[in-house]
C-alpha cells in the first residue's frame, strides 16, 4: 500500500508513443491558465461580501494573508513540480513520496475537486449569460434554464453546451487551449484592470473609516453547518476587529483556488523546470495584486455597512450614478468562468489519465490521441458526465468540498517535499522550497487551520467520499497497479 514510484520511472512512463502527452506549453501559457483559473466571479463578489461581514476595508489585508497561504503552498508545489515533470499533479508528486494508497487518495480527492469545481463554474456561467439575454430582450424557456429556474423538471442547456465545447477544444489540443485560454484571459483581466481604474476616481477617503471595524462576535448556530474548529475547541470566530481579519482571510482564500491546476500541465510544457515555478508563482503574485486592488477600490467606493451582498462591486458604481460599469462587471465575470470552466476540466483529465496509466484505473483511458496527442478518451468521458451533471444539477451546496479537497491536497505536497527531501536528496532540483522544514511545516499547518473552520457538513461529505474511495482502491486499484504487477 506504501510502495512509491521512483520519479525516474515516472518520468520514463511519459515517453511511451501511445501514453505521452506533447509539450507544447510555455511559461507564459501557465502564466496564463493559472490566472484564467484563478480570477472568476470572486473578484466581483467575494470582496465586497467580505468587506461588509466579516473585515471592512482591512479585506485588502486579508488578501494578502491568503495570498501568503497560498504562496506557501505554490513553493511546494514549484519544486515538486520541477522536479517529476509528469502530469498529475499532487497525485503524482505522493506517489513518487509517500506511497501509492496516499496517491490513490489524493488522487480520487482531485478528480471530486476538479469536476465539481467544473460543474458548479459552467452553471455559475450559465446563470451571467442568462442574465445578459435577459438585458438584450433575449429569454430562454424556463424548462432550459437549469432546476433552479424551471418548475418541475428543468435542464440547464448553458451549461451542458459550455462544458461540451470546452471538451472538444481540449481534445484537439493543449496549444488551441492555451491560445482560446489567452485570448479570454487577456479580456477578463482587461476588464479587471478597467473596472479597477474607473473606481479608483469614485474613491472617497471617509469612506476607509475606520479601516479595522470594532470586533463583533460571529452568530452560529453551533449545528452541522458550524466550523469544525468550533465545535473541537469552543473557538468563536470574530467578525471584524483584527481576529476578524484571519477569519476574512480563511473565507478570501478560496478565491485563490486554482493555481494548482497549473501543476497538472507539467507533462506537457516544454521547460518544467524552469517554467513550472514562473508559471504557478507568476499567476499567484498577478492575482493577489489584482485582489487587493479590487477590495481596496470597492470599500473607497462605498461604505462597507453599504455595500450589497449579491453583486457589491456593480452596485457600488450603480450608488455613483454608473451603471454602465455594472453591465462590464457581468460581462466580465461570464468571460472569466469560461476559462475557469475549461482549465478545471484540463486538470481533472489529466489526474484521471495519470492514474490510468498507473493501472488504478483501466488503462483504457491512458492512451494518448494518435493525431493531437492528448488524453481524449477521459477528456471525453468526464467533460460528458459533467456536463450531464451541470444541466440537470444545481450544486452549490457541495461547492465546499471543492474547497477542502484543495487544502487536503496542499497538505499532502508540503508533506511530500519534507518525505522526498530525506528520501531523495540525491535528485536534481531546478527550484527549491527555502526554509526547509520550516515553511512546509507552516504550509501544512496554515491549510489544516482554513479546514477546520469548514462547516461540519463539509467534512462528512468529503469523508464518505474518501470512504468510497479507498473501497474502490482495495477492490480494483491495488490489484491492477503497474507497480503491484512489476513487483510480482
Amino acid at each position: 500500500m506504501f510502495r512509491t514510484k521512483s520519479v525516474e520511472q515516472s518520468i520514463r512512463d511519459t515517453e511511451e508513443p501511445e501514453h505521452g502527452l506533447k509539450k507544447s506549453l510555455s511559461a507564459l501559457d501557465l502564466t496564463v491558465f493559472g490566472v484564467g483559473v484563478i480570477i472568476g466571479t470572486g473578484i466581483f463578489v467575494l470582496t465586497g461580501q467580505v468587506a461588509k461581514e466579516t473585515a471592512g476595508p482591512a479585506t485588502a489585508i486579508a488578501f494578502v494573508l491568503a495570498g501568503v497561504v497560498c504562496g506557501l503552498a505554490a513553493l511546494c508545489y514549484a519544486e515538486f513540480a520541477s522536479t517529476v515533470p509528469v502530469a498529475g499533479s499532487a497525485y503524482t508528486f505522493s506517489y513518487a513520496s509517500l506511497g501509492e494508497l496516499v496517491a490513490w487518495i489524493i488522487g480520487w480527492d482531485l478528480v471530486l475537486e476538479f469536476a465539481l469545481g467544473t460543474a458548479v463554474v459552467a452553471v455559475g456561467w450559465s446563470g451571467y449569460i442568462r442574465s445578459l439575454l435577459d438585458n438584450a430582450g433575449w429569454k430562454l424557456p424556463d424548462v432550459l434554464s437549469g432546476t433552479d429556474v424551471a418548475e418541475g423538471f428543468g435542464f440547464d442547456i448553458l451549461a451542458f453546451a459550455l462544458v461540451l465545447v470546452l471538451t472538444v477544444i481540449l481534445v484537439i489540443g493543449m496549444k488551441l487551449s492555451a491560445r482560446v485560454t489567452s485570448v479570454v484571459v487577456a479580456i477578463k483581466v482587461g476588464v479587471v484592470l478597467m473596472v479597477i481604474i474607473a473606481g479608483l476616481f469614485f474613491i472617497k477617503a471617509e469612506n476607509f473609516k475606520p479601516f479595522i471595524p470594532p470586533a463583533e462576535k460571529q452568530e452560529s448556530g453551533g449545528g452541522w453547518d458550524a466550523p469544525l474548529v468550533q465545535l473541537m475547541f469552543g473557538y468563536e470566530p470574530t467578525n471584524f476587529g483584527v481576529m476578524g481579519i484571519f477569519t476574512a482571510a480563511s473565507i478570501v482564500f478560496f478565491a485563490f483556488i486554482g493555481f494548482d491546476v497549473v501543476a497538472t500541465a507539467a507533462e506537457e510544457t516544454k521547460l518544467p523546470q524552469r517554467d513550472m515555478p514562473r508559471g504557478i508563482l507568476g499567476s499567484l503574485v498577478i492575482c493577489t495584486v489584482l485582489y487587493v486592488a479590487v477590495s481596496i477600490v470597492v470599500t473607497g467606493m462605498q461604505h462597507y455597512s453599504e455595500l450589497s451582498v449579491s453583486a457589491p462591486l456593480a452596485d457600488a458604481f450603480k450608488a455613483t450614478g454608473h451603471p454602465f460599469y455594472a453591465g462590464l462587471i457581468s460581462f466580465g465575470a461570464a468571460v472569466g468562468l469560461t476559462t475557469v470552466c475549461m482549465i478545471l476540466l484540463l486538470g481533472q483529465t489529466r489526474v484521471f489519465f495519470a492514474m490510468s496509466r498507473d493501472g488504478l484505473l483501466p488503462r483504457f483511458f491512458s492512451k494518448t490521441h494518435p493525431r493531437f496527442h492528448t488524453p481524449y478518451r477521459p477528456t471525453i468521458l468526464l467533460g460528458v458526465l459533467i456536463a450531464i451533471i451541470a444541466g440537470f444539477t444545481s450544486i452549490e451546496e457541495l461547492a465546499t468540498l471543492v474547497n477542502i479537497g484543495t487544502l487536503f491536497a496542499f497538505v499532502v505536497v508540503a508533506l511530500g517535499v519534507l518525505v522526498l527531501r530525506r528520501t531523495r536528496p540525491d535528485l536534481p532540483r531546478a527550484f527549491r522550497t527555502p526554509l526547509v522544514p520550516l515553511l512546509p511545516v507552516v504550509s501544512v499547518a496554515a491549510s489544516v487551520w482554513l479546514m477546520l473552520n469548514l462547516p461540519v457538513e463539509t467534512w462528512l461529505r468529503f469523508g464518505v467520499w474518501m470512504v468510497l474511495g479507498v473501497v474502490i482502491y482495495f477492490v480494483y486499484g491495488r490489484s491492477h497497479s503497474r507497480m503491484a504487477r512489476e513487483n510480482r
